[in-house]
C-alpha cells in the first residue's frame, strides 16, 4: 500500500484532519499533482487558518503555476498568523519566500 493509499484510509477512518491532509498533499505534490495539493492546502486554511505550515506549501504551488499575486497574498496571510501564533520561525520562512518573489 503507497503512502497516499495509507493517508487516503487514515482520513477515511478519521475524518479531515489538518495534519493527515498535510501529509497527503506533500505526497501529492512528489508525483506532480500540485492540483490535488493545493485543493488540499485550501481547504486546510479555510478550515484551520491557523495551521501555518500550510500556508508555505501552498504559496509554493501557486509560485509554480506563475500565480505571484496569490502566492504572495498567501504568504502575507500566513505571516499574520504566524505572528498571532507567536512562530517566529513560520514568519520569518514566509517573510523570505515572499521577499523572493517581491523583488
Amino acid at each position: 500500500m503507497s503512502r497516499i493509499e495509507k493517508l487516503l484510509e487514515y482520513i477515511r477512518e478519521q475524518g479531515k484532519d489538518s495534519f493527515l491532509q498535510h501529509a497527503l498533499a506533500l505526497e501529492y505534490i512528489k508525483i506532480g499533482n500540485d492540483e490535488e495539493a493545493r485543493k488540499l492546502f485550501t481547504e486546510i486554511l479555510e478550515r484551520e487558518p491557523g495551521y501555518v505550515g500550510s500556508y508555505y506549501h501552498l504559496g509554493k504551488l501557486l509560485e509554480r503555476a506563475n500565480e505571484f499575486e496569490e502566492a504572495m497574498t498567501i504568504y502575507r496571510k500566513g505571516m499574520e498568523e504566524s505572528q498571532k501564533a507567536n512562530d517566529m520561525h513560520s514568519k520569518m520562512e514566509l517573510q523570505g519566500a515572499l521577499e523572493d518573489i517581491e523583488e
